[in-house]
């Protein structure tokens, strides 16, 4: 099963990633901008991965900043407020262990519809992920190995991708309902009381991202304004 739609490119071995040359890097301009909107014969940036979840440490380190990749498995949806209730759990138990076996996985900065078109949710978008990078940096240093949303990240986020081997995805904005045909199921864990912004497991097939910053610390935007 597979969400319908476009993916990202072909053309190269799988998993390969983008080169620099100048075709590639306006392809890859594209990608940043709208990256489920390139079409197979203006995407240079390879045939998209498919990675199962959660994620394996050794693959991670095979990603570079721009691959295209389908995820399937489980992602964990939480946006600000949830972040501020992590942290605060942290806080209070006094250690960076991570509750709701949230340790070695990824986590999705989004803020999903209610269910509709027999779907668990009518939409689901990635949120701007730079409002989540007062928390990312103290996550990913206690088990999250991989984070979802768009547009760029600072500096500390960054470090701390390469720090801990976790990698940076971004996945297109506005194509919510899109992306909500990748969702099969959905799970409430934590934070019912924040609505949309509760922590969620979710189920997905080929959810279409491409890598926004590697382990090594190659950031796709940057390639993007080179």
């Amino acid at each position: 099963m597979s969400c319908e739609g476009p993916v990202f490119g072909a053309g190269s071995p799988e998993g390969a990633p983008c080169s620099d040359s100048p075709r590639e890097l306006r392809s890859l301009r594209n990608c940043a901008r709208d990256p489920l909107g390139a079409t197979r014969a203006e995407n240079a940036c390879g045939e998209a991965r498919r990675i199962d979840l959660p994620l394996n440490r050794g693959l991670l380190r095979e990603l570079r900043a721009g691959d295209s990749c389908l995820l399937t498995g489980n992602l964990y949806t939480l946006r600000d407020a949830g972040h501020l209730r992590l942290l605060a759990e942290l806080d209070e138990q006094g250690s960076d262990v991570l509750p709701y076996g949230l340790e070695g996985q990824a986590i999705f900065y989004a803020g999903p519809t209610p269910a509709a078109a027999g779907r668990p949710f009518g939409a689901i978008g990635p949120t701007t992920a730079s409002r989540m990078d007062f928390a990312a940096p103290r996550l990913h240093d206690a088990g999250i190995v991989a984070t979802i949303g768009k547009g760029t990240r600072s500096e500390a986020v960054r470090q701390a991708c390469m720090r801990n081997g976790a990698v940076y995805f971004v996945t297109v904005g506005g194509a919510a309902a899109y992306l909500a045909k990748c969702v099969t199921a959905s799970e409430t864990l934590a934070y019912d009381d924040l609505g949309t912004e509760a922590l969620r497991r979710i189920e997905v097939v080929d959810f279409p991202v491409f890598v926004g910053i590697d382990v090594l610390g190659n950031d796709v935007y940057d390639l993007a304004r080179q």
